[in-house]
């Protein structure tokens, strides 16, 4: 693998992607669904095979040298995805996925909010980020308010502002849209939210692969993303929080490895960030996510979002010249688009499209109150790039296109 100074070298980093050479119905593979799960470089994929056959024991309980092997490695997987985010050791739990760490907040939060209190999230969420404060709401008694979007498809401030008030104790955005492609001011939105003095929860799963994130600046107080989503494995996620806060949280599961001590009358929880994560942990997938960290510097986060943006540009101009497409969303947007074609059911475009080798997402891409009750749609197609795609997988998905509207004569 070979990186030039400011750009990728795209033929050498598709040779790290074994998936990327294979046919699917006797075509070349072109992927463009990324926001769904990224492909594995062969590093990642070596990184579980190579834990499994040279180190394989559990971690925090053996004095062995395999076990102190796992646990250094899963330790340094950590640090690893701290300092990706500019955090701290402690303020990195590993979880399954996004939606474990929101669940995980959404309960141990629990404790703090009490009957009438308000919770905001917006129109543009993944279901992650609405159905757990949906049913926390219905437990305690809750309002669940959520925040507009305006006619371009970005969030409405104004109407964030509206709807903060004194009984607001946690507001829950994504930082990109995964619908809309829309990319959310975080630093602005917790600005607003801490001078309400309510908590900010940013889902971050469509930007930590694509963009530096930084904790820091952008000073939210807690933060989820999903390893699989950035080249690592499925089955490791990742909750971020300011450790003040996760100190004085309750955690979400109880049992082994989470304690310090266990008497038969009490339980004292031990130390961040292994109070937060009981019993046998996803050790090869985290420690391959660790190694999925390493790929991404390798590469340069500052690359990849150049390339994407080189990328996602020249799809939109491509997109934007058909005259039977509607696209979803701004123009000022990350690596996806969303789109209809004409009156052809967007099941119907995926499958065409997928018999020439192209993977695309359709439906309501896990966002069902956004694309049915504000965007009026029954369903969506959405293409979604990465820095291994080019510019020539998106003209052969183009021209596929023109075989979907010959298929319905449209």
């Amino acid at each position: 693998m070979e990186i030039l100074a400011k750009q990728i070298n795209i033929e050498n980093v598709r040779k790290d992607f074994p998936i990327l050479t294979r046919l699917v119905h006797n075509r070349p593979l072109i992927y463009l669904d990324s926001c769904a799960t990224s492909q594995k470089p062969s590093v990642v994929v070596n990184s579980i095979k190579s834990f499994y056959e040279n180190n394989n024991a559990n971690i925090h309980r053996g004095i062995h040298k395999l076990a102190e092997e796992a646990t250094l490695m899963y330790e340094e997987a950590h640090q690893k995805v701290a300092d990706f985010i500019n955090a701290d050791f402690e303020e990195i739990i590993f979880t399954k996925n996004t939606t474990e760490s929101l669940n995980l907040l959404a309960y141990s939060l629990l404790n703090n909010l009490k009957e009438n209190d308000e919770i905001l999230v917006s129109q543009m969420e993944h279901h992650s980020n609405i159905v757990p404060w949906q049913q926390l709401a219905k437990i305690k008694k809750l309002k669940l308010n959520f925040i507009n979007i305006d006619k371009e498809g970005k969030l409405d401030l104004q109407h964030l502002k509206k709807l903060l008030n004194k009984k607001t104790k946690i507001v829950s955005v994504t930082h990109i849209s995964n619908i809309l492609g829309t990319i959310n001011p975080v630093k602005e939105i917790a600005k607003i939210v801490h001078e309400n003095s309510s908590l900010l929860i940013v889902d971050c799963a469509q930007s930590v692969p694509h963009i530096k994130i930084n904790v820091k600046i952008l000073d939210m107080d807690f933060l989820v993303f999903s390893g699989h989503k950035m080249c690592g494995p499925t089955g490791i996620g990742v909750l971020y929080g300011k450790k003040h806060l996760l100190e004085n949280m309750a955690p979400f599961l109880y049992g082994g490895d989470m304690i310090r001590e266990v008497t038969f009358k009490d339980t004292n929880f031990n130390n961040l960030p292994w109070k937060f994560e009981a019993g046998t942990p996803q050790i090869a997938e985290g420690i391959a996510l660790g190694t999925a960290v390493d790929y991404l510097n390798h590469l340069g986060m500052e690359n990849i979002e150049n390339y994407e943006k080189e990328l996602t540009n020249y799809l939109y101009k491509k997109l934007s010249e058909q005259k039977d497409i509607k696209i979803y969303g701004p123009k000022n947007r990350a690596s996806l688009i969303s789109f209809n074609l004409g009156n052809i059911h967007p099941h119907d475009v995926a499958a065409i499209l997928d018999s020439e080798g192209i993977a695309i997402r359709a439906g309501h891409m896990c966002a069902m109150p956004l694309v049915r009750e504000v965007l009026k749609e029954p369903a969506l197609c959405r293409v979604s790039l990465y820095f291994y795609n080019t510019k020539e997988e998106i003209d052969k998905f183009i021209l596929a296109l023109d075989k979907v509207r010959r298929t319905f004569k449209q």
